[in-house]
């Protein structure tokens, strides 16, 4: 079965259950660390509009506290996010972090990039972090092409999705809530 489109609703939660947990122990998922996690719901709360319509300075405390994020972990993750380029922030009284691009440059793909790595679920299929896998013929390895594609599916939708289609996105979404 192919899947050409994929609605970003779908790819939340991806919870893939196994009957055989005993041999699943050790495995690595395909999610989204805390951090990646964090850091994109900071962001997004950094690009959402503020009186007047614009982003506003938000400090590292008031995000902690809406957005339930320890306060230290925090502190790292929207460091690496500004010496990456994406936020700057203002120091004294009103300061905080605000972002250094606009919402609609910075898509969910880059952020989870930064923070994460490669988007790959394995090794031979990332574009930023290549390694050659262990199976006899790289060029016709079944598992390779699979995971090639979930790969570019997964990079066409968080590297077309910016966080200003998030905040609009949700946007819609409280006033038609309010509206019921």
């Amino acid at each position: 079965m192919k899947h050409n489109r994929i609605a970003l609703d779908n790819i939340q939660y991806l919870n893939y259950s196994y009957s055989y947990k005993v041999y699943n122990i050790n495995r690595q998922s395909m999610r989204l660390s805390k951090r990646g996690e964090y850091g994109l719901r900071a962001m997004i709360m950094l690009a959402t509009p503020g009186p007047g319509g614009r982003p506003a300075v938000i400090q590292i405390r008031e995000i902690s506290e809406r957005e339930k994020i320890p306060a230290k972990f925090l502190e790292q993750i929207l460091l690496t996010l500004k010496n990456a380029g994406l936020l700057h922030s203002k120091m004294g009284v009103g300061g905080g972090y605000h972002l250094a691009q606009l919402a609609s440059e910075i898509s969910l793909g880059h952020i989870i990039r930064i923070l994460d790595g490669p988007l790959a679920p394995v090794k031979c299929v990332s574009q930023m972090a290549y390694e050659p896998c262990g199976c006899p013929d790289e060029k016709t390895c079944g598992l390779r092409l699979a995971m090639s594609d979930v790969r570019n599916s997964l990079a066409e939708i968080l590297d077309g999705t910016s966080l200003e289609d998030v905040t609009r996105r949700v946007s819609k979404v409280r006033k038609s809530l309010k509206s019921r």
